[in-house]
């Protein structure tokens, strides 16, 4: 009830905290693992400590210090594995300022100023994604990507029911349609597309995945082939998704191209630029979009390449009109006759109702930053990546995937050949032999190098798997810190490269030697 006076001590607690905290975890998370997380918080989770009979007065600064001790921190740049950011300070603050007032979007009079706000936001996205008429266009903050794909398919799926079965406002999937409605999209799509599509009662074989070309970007011929094949079949294209950044490889897909595929079918387009999109503040990368605003809708997430706090997703609807499905009119939110009179609610472009104007943050970001400042830091974060391939491409127990396209890295680590190894199967690659999960000893290696990483507290280091013949465990790095350093990426890999060794010395202790190292020839290509 005090406002800013009684937030001000808190903020001084919380920081404090913070500080003690990450001094406490000494490193980018904490060291012990799964079993050294638990023993430490413990005592204070315990339910007597949860909810005591009286109120802690200490309870705000210990669980901080806690919770800071036992993070992983993506501010450090041993800190590498996932699309995860460190926040910049200036929307972290803006964060607090949305977290005082606590608004929310549902209707005008719960926040005249950030229905303004978001709109105005949303308006400038929509121009900077290029549709071609931005006035047309509408939008909503979202949760992330898995909100704004689910969205965007659940406006494809009324679309098609409307123009092809004639179901309106949101009807039932009518029994000539049901097991018939079918998603394209890149083999390596977002999984949160499967799992919308199991949401939206069309079932996981509504998800028609296209091969990949070898730059891990979806062929457009295959998808055009596809389509047609799926008429023919008798099914009904939906949906048309495009990615622009893969989790793993950061690949985008040709959007163009796409795009000209899509409209010769007559299929919406969705465009999933949770990753990707970041790239449009920059003017080195921004030319991989070509094609963006041809999309009917498009996502973003600017809790990536954007450096906010979670959540800043948004999606984006090149025509308004797109968005109808959501719709509801309710008497105590928004009522016809204050919307006549220009009280203007967000209720009906959102799956939520409670929801909170992550546009504010944004905002905030984008007139501190501008396009020039988050430009160089989507800059300095590519340029990060291209040196640790460089890096990877010149360490011979180290082999790179590909040259990065945004910001990811995928290589592996190569064991030493055994003195016992022979011939040319145990050097085909990661697949030859096999041992816990039915992995080979190189992944094997892999896997264990980065768990040894964790429990140690030392780095974090993604794992993905690619498919194929060449396929197997591969580690990642995402590289989202531009306060990294060329050196601190050095340190990075050298770590790897310790910690392979080191695991590579324990199995040949338990088990004698295992595995030829496989010859480090040209970058393989899932």
């Amino acid at each position: 009830m005090d406002g800013p006076e009684a937030l001000a001590p808190l903020l001084a607690q919380v920081l404090g905290a913070l500080r003690v905290g990450a001094e406490a975890r000494g490193g980018p998370l904490p060291a012990g693992g799964p079993a050294g997380v638990a023993r430490l918080l413990r005592e204070l989770l315990s339910p007597g400590a949860l909810l005591p009979e009286t109120g802690d007065p200490d309870a705000l600064v210990e669980l901080t210090r806690a919770l800071a001790a036992t993070a992983a921190d993506p501010a450090d740049p041993a800190c590498a594995a996932h699309l995860q950011v460190p926040s910049l300070a200036v929307a972290a603050a803006a964060d607090l300022a949305v977290a005082a007032l606590n608004p929310s979007l549902d209707s005008w009079d719960q926040a005249p100023g950030a229905t303004e706000i978001e709109t105005a936001v949303l308006r400038l996205l929509a121009e900077t994604v290029g549709f071609e008429h931005p006035d047309a266009a509408a939008g909503v903050f979202t949760t992330g990507g898995t909100e704004s794909n689910l969205m965007a398919l659940l406006f494809a799926r009324d679309a098609v029911l409307a123009r092809e079965f004639a179901v309106q406002g949101g009807g039932a999937i009518p029994a000539e349609a049901a097991g018939r409605l079918r998603i394209f999209c890149s083999a390596a799509a977002h999984f949160s597309l499967a799992r919308a599509a199991a949401v939206l009662g069309l079932g996981p074989q509504a998800v028609v995945p296209i091969e990949v070309a070898e730059d891990g970007a979806m062929d457009p011929r295959l998808l055009d082939w596809s389509l047609a094949d799926a008429r023919t079949g008798g099914h009904v294209p939906c949906c048309v998704v495009a990615t622009a950044g893969t989790t793993d490889r950061g690949a985008v897909d040709p959007l163009r191209a796409v795009a000209a595929v899509a409209r010769r079918h007559g299929v919406p387009l969705h465009i999933d630029a949770a990753y990707g999109g970041g790239a449009l503040f920059s003017r080195t990368l921004a030319p991989l979009l070509d094609g963006l605003g041809l999309a009917d809708t498009v996502g973003l997430d600017l809790h990536k390449l954007g450096w906010q706090p979670v959540a800043a997703g948004v999606l984006l609807a090149a025509d308004a009109a797109t968005l109808t499905p959501l719709e509801q009119r309710v008497a105590y939110l928004n009522p016809m006759d204050d919307e006549e009179a220009g009280y203007s609610s967000l209720l009906g472009r959102s799956l939520r109702t409670t929801r909170r104007p992550d546009a504010f943050k944004v905002a905030v970001t984008l007139r501190s930053l501008g396009r020039d400042g988050l430009g160089r830091m989507v800059d300095r974060c590519h340029a990060l990546a291209r040196h640790a391939a460089r890096v990877i491409t010149a360490e011979p127990r180290l082999e790179l995937v590909a040259q990065p396209v945004l910001t990811t890295v995928l290589f592996r680590y190569l064991p030493d050949p055994g003195p016992d190894d022979v011939g040319a199967g145990a050097a085909a690659g990661a697949g030859t032999g096999t041992g816990a999960g039915g992995l080979g000893v190189v992944d094997l290696v892999n896997a264990e190098l980065r768990r040894l990483l964790l429990a140690n507290g030392t780095a974090v280091v993604g794992r993905t798997e690619l498919p194929g013949a060449d396929g197997g465990v591969r580690l990642k790095l995402t590289l989202l810190n531009p306060h990294t350093t060329e050196a601190d990426l050095d340190r990075l890999l050298a770590l790897v490269v310790a910690a392979g060794a080191a695991v590579e010395r324990e199995r040949v202790g338990r088990a004698g030697p295992d595995q030829q190292r496989p010859s480090k020839t040209q970058e393989k290509h899932a």
